[in-house]
Parts: C-alpha cells; structure tokens; sequence
C-alpha cells in the first residue's frame, strides 16, 4: 500500500514534466519538405551554378594553345637570280607554336554568360520550388482527412454512450414488463453497427497516418497529437498571391533576356593581346633553311560578321517563348483567381450551414428527450426512438464535418495564395 502510494505520489510530481507529443500542420510541412527525395536536388543545383560561373570566370583568363605541323610543298619560293651562300629552301618544313592570347575587351560576351548561367539556375530553383510546394497541398490532405475522422470517431463514442444507455433504459423497462426482448436486440443492432463504424474510422485513421508519417519521415504514434490549426475567417480576405509558379515565370522570362543580351555581344568585336613563340624550318627568315626559334606578338581584333544573318530569326524565336511565358503568367492568374473566387464562396456556404445547425442539434436532443419519455410511457416504439436518436446523432457529425469543411477551405486559400 505504502508503494503504491508513492508512485501515486511520484507521478503527481513528475505530471507537469510529462508532455504528450503534438504535432501542428506547420511543422508537418516542414519536416515533409526536409524528408522529400527531391530536396538533395537544391544542393546539386547551387554546386552547378558554381561551377557554371567559375567555368565563365576563367574566360577572363590567359588562354594557351600549343600547335605543330609538318608539311611537303610541291613547290618552294625561289629567288629570281642565284645569291652566294642562299640555299634553295627544302620543300618538308616544320613549325611547332605555342601561343597566349589575353582578352582585353570581349563586347560583354562573358558577363553575358554569367548572366545565362544566373538565370538558367534561378529557373532551375524556382521549378524546384514549384515542385517542393506541391508536397504542402499533399500534407494538408492527410493532416485534415485525420483530424476529420478523429471527429467522426469522438461522434460515434458519443453514439455508442447514447445506446449505451438507451440499453439499460429497455433493459429496465423489460424488467417492468414495458418492453420486450426484440426491442433490445434492436438497441444491440445499433450498437454492432456504431462499433463497426469505429473500426472502419480507425482503420482510416491508421491509413492516413502511415502516409502522413512516410511523408515527414518519422512515425506518428497513437499517442501524437494532431493540433488542429486555429483560424480567422478574415484570414481568408485580401490575401496576396505569393505562389512559387509567378517566380518561376520571371525567372523563365528574365533567361530569356539574359539570351537576347548574349546575341547582342556575339555580334561585337572581340579586342585581344597575344604572343606567340616557336620552332621550326624554316623560322620567321624564310631564306634561312634551317630550324630556328622565333616569336611574334601584338593586338588581335576579331569581328565574326556571319552571326549578324541569324541575329533576327534568333531574337524573334526568343521574343516568342518569352510571350508564351507571359500568356501562361497570365493564364495562371485568372486560374487561381477563379479557383479563389469557387474557395470564397464555399467559405459562405459552411459559415452559413453552421449557422443553423446549433438550433438542428437543440431541436434533434429536444425530440430525442421527448421519444425516451415516450418509450418509458409506452406510447413510442423503440424502432422511432433508435431512429431519433440516429439523427441527433447525424446532426452533430453533420457540424462538426462542416466546421472541418469551413477550415479546409480556409487552408486552401492559404495554400492557393501561399499564405
């Protein structure tokens, strides 16, 4: 006795210390997000911009180049009149090259790669985004589909106690000769029922929660919490749609500016120093008909005029996919707008229905009272009392399904908007 009184005593003091674990709809989508497959892309995509950029860096680097020939002429220059000590030139020669060549001015065409390699990456990061966000909508299914049929399973206890005692009212009134046996058995009929009814929603509940556990990477216990998300209807007003599509398509339109840029300095000259140093037969003295070293250094401007036939048709075809961009922005915008709009109104309709189902609920457990005081005076069947009850019974699900509703709703306009 004295040991049970003093693990009575130590759970009582420990109590404040013992916490069930809870879990609330943001956390889910954070863990999900952190869990999912496809976020290992967010760091291939930062890696690769780096070297992208790294890559066009070096453009600004020393280039070096080697080269060498070796050829036979069938022909050689030759000096009109013989020279003494001027040897015929040999028709094999050699040449071996090493050159450097130091950009001074590209007309922007590095920059204007780096501005491609940006783009192209902040593309990649908001499709990346776009796919990420679509994982929310996903969690909120199996986050609300719980918390709904953990109302629908408090209902049916609530049911289960109402026959409970409507069991033990018949049992009474068969031990007065009021009722009978197959009255009884109806209430029992009732109750299998409702029992069924709990298993199926518990089965449900299991269902969802393994899914929702697999998506945010740990498991959820039956002891876990899920906190259902307070709420403002006027959360649902004004709100600014932040959707990650309308940064993906800046991003898309902002590439294909950075392209148009990149045609531009394609077409500029190119001003460059160079030095070259090499070795070969004949050298830089062509009537010296043997190997010497030599070198030659200077400015090199280069002007690639054949990309000026293309400039056009390749502006227009980018002039293009940057207007089918903007009408699939726009597209966008008036979906959402009028998927905001279906939202709105669905927001009415549930604000309006649980308007009316408190009196439904009041004037279902008035009609209820009245059927049991009726079946006591034998002046009802228990048949029309089960049915009294069914309906007092539906009436509360039918509530607490349109609360649910209403905060569905509610959470997909904020997942509409990104809110």
């Amino acid at each position: 006795m004295r040991n049970k009184a003093l693990i009575i005593f130590v759970l009582a003091a420990f109590s404040p210390f013992i916490s069930i674990a809870q879990l609330t709809l943001e956390v889910c989508h954070e863990k999900a997000r952190a869990n999912y497959p496809l976020v290992n892309q967010y760091g291939l995509i930062n890696e690769a911009e780096s070297f992208n950029l790294a890559n066009a860096n070096k453009g600004y680097f020393p280039q070096f180049s080697l080269s060498a020939k070796a050829t036979y002429q069938s022909e050689v220059t030759e000096l009109p009149i013989a020279m003494p000590g001027v040897k015929a030139m040999s028709k094999d020669q050699y040449q071996a090259v090493a050159e450097v060549n130091q950009i001074i001015w590209d007309g922007g065409a590095i920059r204007s790669q780096k501005a491609i390699n940006t783009s192209s990456t902040e593309v990649d990061r908001q499709k990346y985004e776009v796919d990420m966000y679509a994982i929310n909508e996903r969690v909120n299914q199996m986050f609300f589909g719980v918390l709904l049929l953990n109302e629908q399973q408090k209902i049916t206890e609530i049911l289960l106690k109402e026959l409970e005692n409507s069991f033990n009212r018949i049992s009474a009134l068969i031990r007065n000769g009021v009722a009978n046996e197959s009255d009884l058995n109806s209430i029992k009929v009732e109750q299998l029922k409702a029992k069924q009814k709990m298993v199926e929603l518990q089965s449900m509940v299991k269902a969802y929660t393994e899914m929702l556990s697999v998506f945010i990477g740990e498991t959820i216990s039956n002891e876990t919490v899920l906190l259902k998300p307070e709420y403002r209807i006027d959360e649902s007003e004004n709100l600014i749609n932040k959707r990650p599509e309308l940064s993906l398509f800046d991003a898309q339109i902002n590439f294909f500016e950075s392209q148009k840029k990149s045609i531009a300095s394609a077409n500029k000259p190119k001003l460059g120093v160079f030095l070259q140093a090499g070795y070969g037969k004949p050298g830089l003295n062509m009537l010296k008909d043997e190997f010497t070293p030599f070198y030659i250094g200077g400015i090199r401007l280069q002007w690639n005029l054949s990309s000026l036939y293309t400039q056009s048709s390749n502006l227009s075809k980018i002039e293009i996919n940057k207007k089918t961009v903007g009408y699939q922005k726009e597209s966008f915008i008036f979906n959402t707008n009028l998927k905001l709009a279906q939202q709105n109104n669905e927001i009415e309709k549930f604000l309006e229905l649980i308007k009316t189902d408190d009196e439904i609920i009041s004037l279902r457990k008035s009609i209820k009272q009245s059927a049991e005081v009726k079946v006591e005076n034998g002046t009802l069947s228990v048949t029309e009392l089960i049915r009294e009850v069914n309906a007092e019974n539906m009436a509360v699900q039918e509530k607490a399904l349109h609360e649910m509703q209403l905060l569905i709703s509610i959470y997909n306009i904020k997942n509409t908007t990104n809110n």
